[in-house]
C-alpha cells in the first residue's frame, strides 16, 4: 500500500483511512455531512494526490493525444484544460480524464489513481508517433480547494487573482511561497473553487499554509466519502461506478466530449452509436420516498422485472432525499414510465430527474 506524502498529517487528524486504488487515503475526518456541508457553504480542503500525471511532450504530442481522447485537444489553448475520455476498441472507456495544454509541445494529462498503470500502458500503445511520456505520478501531490470562500480564503498565498480565473482554465505561478506550483480551475464539487499541484516535498509546507490563509474562513480537511456525495449531487461520472470498461460514451451522456471531427480509437463505431442511439442511457433519478439507494441496486419496473442497475447512489446531505443514476434501456428514459429501485425487499419508486440534483 503506498502512502501519500500527508499520509502523517491525516493520521495526526484522526482521519478516518482506508485503502483506495493502492493508496491508503482519508475517508472521512468528521463526518461525510459535516464535511460536505462545509464545502458547499464555506470552504474544505481534499487530499488528491493518488491521482495520476502523465507529462506528453514533444512536436508530436497533440497527434498521441488527439489519437487516444476523444476530445478535440486542438482547441485548447496554452493555459486551458479540457475533460476527456480514452475510449477502448470494444464501446468502452480506457478512463475519463483532464488535459491541460501548458505550450504547443507540453501537455499534461491527469488519471484516476485506480488506472494509472492502465492508462500508460495503453497510451503508450497507441503511441506509434514517438512523442515523450513521462510519468509524474508518484512525483507529485494534489489539493482540492473547494468552495464558495476557496478563492477568497486562499488569495493572501498567490498573485494571481484567484477569483477571476475562468472554469477550466491553470496557471503556473507561486503559491503559498513554492514556485511552479500549477493552479486550475476545474472542481468535481460544484461549489467553486481549485486545485493545486506541486512536488511532494512542498506538501507539508502548502498544507499548513493552506489551512492557517483559509482559519477565518472557517477550513476544514475533507475526506473521499464527502467529495463522492458531492460530485453525486452534480452528476459528475465517476470511473468505476457510472463509467467503466464497458459503458460508452455516448450512452454515459458523454457525448459533448466525443468530437467526431478528427480520428480517435474506435470513433467509427461510437459514430455509428450516436446517429443510430444508444440502447441504453445513463439517467438520474430521485427517491420518492425515504430510502438510500447503493451502487449494484437493481432498477426495477412496476412489475418488479429488473430493467437496470444503480451505478452511484447515496442519501444527499443538500437535498436530504435518496438520489443516484444507473442504467436504464433509452426507450424507457424517453417514455418517462415509473422506475423503482429494489432496496433490500422493497420496491422504492423513483422519478427521472434532470441533472444536476443540487442547483446551488
Amino acid at each position: 500500500m503506498k502512502k501519500i506524502a500527508l499520509h502523517d498529517i491525516h493520521t495526526s487528524l484522526n482521519a478516518k483511512m482506508v485503502p483506495f486504488a493502492g493508496f491508503n487515503m482519508p475517508v472521512s475526518y468528521e463526518g461525510v455531512n459535516i464535511e460536505h456541508e462545509n464545502v458547499r457553504k464555506a470552504v474544505g480542503v481534499f487530499d488528491v494526490s493518488h491521482m495520476g500525471e502523465f507529462l506528453i511532450s514533444g512536436e508530436n504530442a497533440l497527434d498521441l493525444i488527439q489519437k487516444v481522447c476523444s476530445n478535440d485537444a486542438s482547441k485548447l489553448v496554452d493555459g486551458k484544460a479540457q475533460y476527456s475520455c480514452m475510449p477502448n476498441e470494444d464501446g468502452g472507456i480506457v478512463d475519463d480524464l483532464i488535459v491541460y495544454r501548458i505550450n504547443a509541445e507540453k501537455y499534461l494529462l491527469v488519471v484516476n489513481a485506480s488506472n494509472i498503470e492502465k492508462d500508460w500502458n495503453w497510451i503508450a500503445q497507441h503511441n506509434t508517433m514517438e512523442a515523450t511520456m513521462k510519468d509524474l505520478s508518484d512525483d507529485y501531490s494534489l489539493l482540492a480547494i473547494q468552495g464558495p470562500k476557496a478563492a477568497e480564503a486562499m488569495q493572501s498565498l498567490t498573485d494571481i487573482n484567484l477569483s477571476e480565473m475562468k472554469f477550466y482554465t491553470f496557471e503556473v505561478a507561486e503559491f503559498a511561497g513554492v514556485k511552479n506550483v500549477i493552479i486550475s480551475v476545474t472542481g468535481y464539487t460544484g461549489s467553486g473553487g481549485f486545485e493545486i499541484y506541486f512536488k511532494n516535498e512542498e506538501a507539508e509546507t502548502i498544507w499548513t499554509k493552506v489551512m492557517e490563509a483559509g482559519a477565518d474562513f472557517g477550513i476544514k480537511p475533507i475526506g473521499l466519502a464527502a467529495r463522492d456525495t458531492l460530485r453525486l449531487e452534480m452528476g459528475y461520472c465517476l470511473y468505476g461506478n457510472d463509467i467503466d470498461d464497458t459503458t460508452s460514451p455516448i450512452e454515459a451522456g458523454l457525448g459533448w466530449i466525443t468530437k467526431f471531427s478528427k480520428d480517435f480509437v474506435n470513433a467509427e463505431a461510437l459514430k455509428k452509436e450516436k446517429e443510430e442511439g444508444a440502447k441504453r442511457k445513463l439517467i438520474a433519478f430521485e427517491l420518492d420516498e425515504r430510502g438510500i439507494p447503493r451502487q449494484g441496486y437493481d432498477i426495477v419496473d412496476e412489475n418488479g422485472k429488473i430493467i437496470g442497475v444503480v451505478t452511484s447512489g447515496t442519501m444527499s446531505p443538500s437535498l436530504d432525499k435518496g438520489i443516484g443514476m444507473g442504467y436504464i434501456p433509452t426507450e424507457i428514459a424517453k417514455s418517462k414510465e415509473k422506475i423503482f429501485i429494489q432496496i433490500r425487499k422493497k420496491a422504492v419508486p423513483a422519478s427521472l430527474v434532470k441533472l444536476p440534483f443540487y442547483k446551488g
